[in-house]
């Protein structure tokens, strides 16, 4: 059994990590959600304070908004600033290809919205989520967000093309489905572990479905991952170019 401390402290180190290699002066910052997350802003606040840096934060839901307001970091938003120097942002799972599912928050349309938006996207979580094949850790499934009235054809859709089950995201405090920041609805797709999937293709291929507004699947979005180790290390995965900080990096030798 895992111990809860030595999870959070690992969470903690990956973000201070993190924060430490790509948090500079004058940046927008892009600001994930999530359990990780909150980390990454209390560090970020620290050292904004004692370096005296300036940026501005442009959160991926309500709750990182609330955050940022709370550790009096300030906020802009997208029709503001439309690129992003760095974002910061946890993730459900991530595979032996840098590929990630993300959504389990509910927030998977800002988040991959605000990455998109980013020149260096930066994924923070601890090893548990560290798998070969997708699926191997997060078992809830893929979220997919989709446009009420279609979540029924789409269901059917996903469920005939891909097999597995796609299943309506129910609230707990509520009755009745999720519903996004954006109004919409989650499925979560429960795909076969035993088959080979090519994540790049399937999310192509979701992505056309009518009433389907994006996917979980992050792919090809990632410059690198931090991971948190239980024994207190770091390991960091280079994923794609991330030209903007080696020439940052350049200029400062």
């Amino acid at each position: 059994m895992i111990n809860s401390d030595a999870l959070e402290s690992a969470k903690q180190i990956a973000c201070h990590s993190a924060i430490s290699d790509w948090l500079e002066d004058n940046q927008i910052i892009g600001l994930g959600s999530g359990t990780t997350i909150k980390y990454a802003v209390e560090y970020i606040a620290e050292k904004v304070k004692k370096e005296n840096l300036q940026i501005q934060c442009i959160p991926t839901s309500f709750q990182a908004r609330q955050l940022l307001i709370n550790h009096k970091l300030p906020v802009t938003e997208l029709d503001i600033c439309e690129q992003i120097d760095v974002t910061f942002d946890g993730a459900d799972e991530v595979d032996e290809h840098l590929h990630l599912i993300k959504g389990g928050g509910g927030c998977l349309l800002q988040e991959k919205i605000v990455a998109s938006c980013t020149n260096d996207f930066i994924a923070i979580i601890d090893e548990r989520k560290h798998s070969k094949r997708l699926g191997s850790y997060w078992t809830k499934g893929l979220p997919i967000e989709v446009v009420p009235m279609a979540f029924k054809p789409v269901q059917t859709r996903i469920q005939k093309l891909f097999g597995g089950q796609a299943i309506l995201r129910e609230a707990v405090s509520k009755m009745g489905p999720v519903v996004t920041d954006n109004g919409n609805f989650l499925l979560d797709w429960k795909f076969d572990t035993n088959k080979q999937y090519y994540w790049p293709d399937v999310n192509v291929q979701l992505s056309q479905i009518p009433g389907i507004v994006d996917t979980g699947l992050f792919i090809n979005m990632t410059s690198r991952i931090y991971i948190g180790n239980l024994n207190g290390t770091v390991t960091k995965l280079e994923g794609k170019s991330s030209n903007q900080h080696k020439l940052n990096n350049m200029n400062n030798l």
